[in-house]
């Protein structure tokens, strides 16, 4: 069963609505510093949203609560590294970012160590974020099948044509107001539905809370028994989400753009450190969706089983909220696709830019050329990223899952080459490079030949990268001074 007229005619004014906003950002985009950085005019307290923002994804709102519908909260042990991750980037990242002006994490990887290694952090980012994002823009799919009963390719093309439209208008002050007004919209529309949800049970909490204790303690966070092959235990998560957050906010250009966008290195830190905050308890929420509606949905069965856990929470809006709310809801998980989308999009059109175009291709040109091209980058990143949502159409495993495990992948080699970079002062390219590739080998052997947890990648990469790195550094200074003692 699709949308009412009524709810289907919220999400269609929502997504004119949204689309409007954020293209009438476009007389503001008269520079590389306006269209990529918002002109470094962002309040920090609007980085802090956009950061959560741009990070949440659709994969948060439909796949956290189908986390906890099939098994329980231990996920959230992995958002507690996620808070510690986010103190090593305040303190030992952002005033290394803020020492200059740069747009990107990889100029500052070409500061210290040169191009080289900056064009190959740089291709790691860009082929990693199109492969996760292809992900999330599935996502979206999902949602639009069970509303409007539609294709795949018409709902990817649709969504992904309304995010190009004021991203390539707006740039970076379209994203960031409109992930604002997203993440406002789809937190409201969250905590109406699991209001809603728990009164539509007898006995409301406590029925729940009884329920979930018997079908396998599904309120339980804490997991202390150890093992490197389940992600959701205490090591795990922590150790996990220590470096996975490290390296998705300190080597990653979609959230360092928000960062470097910040007026001051100290607003920049506070904007960071505040959404660690934001983080936990929006993940708090999302999971305790889950277990409501698993005791909503033991109460009152569906007409069908459900063939995948990320389509529970977009069934129960469409299915079992009143009219106008429903309408609300899946508008609200549409928007967090659409602002991470955007993010993607304006993130990987300012890599492209500003670490290959501009330095290698076209170096010199007037500031207008760089802004076309920039608008033109976005336009082909959006046809990447549907192609690359297809792709993931035919993948059946959870898609926050599958998006974290391709984006673990090179993260620990890009962290352990930062690392190298702000930690080892006689680290050099050449070391940093061969420490990065053992760093991205091992890790295959480990996916490959082992059962490790996804949870444990960044970890296994970063501690490879950093240690060859460093050794190889110094082998490879000792070899020039041995030559230059020789000549």
């Amino acid at each position: 069963m699709a949308l009412g007229p009524i709810d289907l005619a919220i999400v269609i004014a929502y997504l004119a609505g949204i689309t409007v906003f954020g293209a009438h950002f476009r007389k503001r985009q008269r520079s590389l510093r306006d269209y990529f950085l918002g002109g470094k005019r962002v309040p920090w307290w609007a980085i802090t949203f956009s950061i959560v923002s741009a990070e949440t994804s659709i994969l948060t709102i439909i796949s956290t609560p189908g986390i906890a519908y099939s098994s329980n909260m231990n996920f959230l042990q992995l958002i507690f590294g996620y808070l510690a991750g986010r103190c090593v980037v305040s303190f030992l990242l952002i005033p290394k970012f803020f020492a200059g002006e740069i747009f990107t994490a990889y100029e500052f990887i070409e500061q210290r160590f040169g191009r080289p290694l900056k064009a190959f952090t740089a291709g790691l980012f860009v082929v990693t974020r199109a492969l996760a994002e292809g992900v999330r823009v599935f996502a979206i799919a999902i949602v639009f099948e069970i509303v409007f009963r539609t294709g795949v390719l018409a709902a990817v093309v649709l969504v992904t044509v309304l995010t190009l439209i004021y991203t390539f208008e707006g740039g970076f002050t379209a994203v960031i107001w409109t992930d604002v007004t997203q993440l406002t919209i789809y937190i409201i529309g969250s905590v109406a539905a699991l209001l809603l949800a728990l009164h539509s049970i007898p006995g409301g909490w406590s029925a729940v809370s009884h329920l979930a204790t018997i079908s396998g303690n599904k309120l339980d966070v804490f997991n202390f028994h150890f093992s490197f092959h389940q992600p959701y235990v205490f090591l795990s998560g922590v150790i996990g989400g220590v470096f996975l957050d490290s390296a998705s906010h300190g080597a990653d250009q979609l959230i360092v753009q928000r960062l470097l966008a910040a007026r001051t290195k100290r607003e920049s830190q506070t904007a960071l450190l505040t959404s660690g905050v934001v983080i936990l308890l929006q993940f708090a929420l999302f999971l305790v969706i889950g277990v409501v509606l698993f005791a909503y949905y033991h109460l009152h069965p569906p007409a069908q089983r459900f063939s995948r856990p990320d389509q529970i929470f977009p069934y129960f809006a469409v299915h079992s909220l009143p009219v106008g709310l429903s309408g609300l809801l899946i508008a609200a998980i549409i928007a967090a696709g659409m602002a991470n989308m955007s993010a993607a999009l304006n993130a990987l059109s300012s890599s492209s830019v500003m670490d290959f175009y501009r330095p290698w291709i076209r170096p010199g040109r007037e500031e207008g050329h760089y802004l076309r091209v920039s608008k033109g980058m976005t336009l082909f990143w959006g046809g990447v990223l549907i192609f690359m949502a297809l792709l993931a159409h035919l993948l059946k495993e959870s898609v926050l899952v599958l998006a974290l495990t391709v984006a673990s992948f090179p993260y620990g080699s890009l962290l352990g080459i930062f690392l190298l970079a702000v930690l080892v002062r006689k680290a050099n390219w050449k070391g940093t490079l061969f420490g990065a590739v053992a760093g991205l080998v091992a890790l295959g052997g480990v996916v490959e030949f082992t059962s490790v947890a996804w949870t444990w990648y960044v970890a296994i990469g970063t501690v490879v990268t950093f240690s060859i790195g460093w050794v190889a550094s110094a082998l490879y200074a000792r070899g020039e001074t041995l030559k230059m003692k020789n000549a």
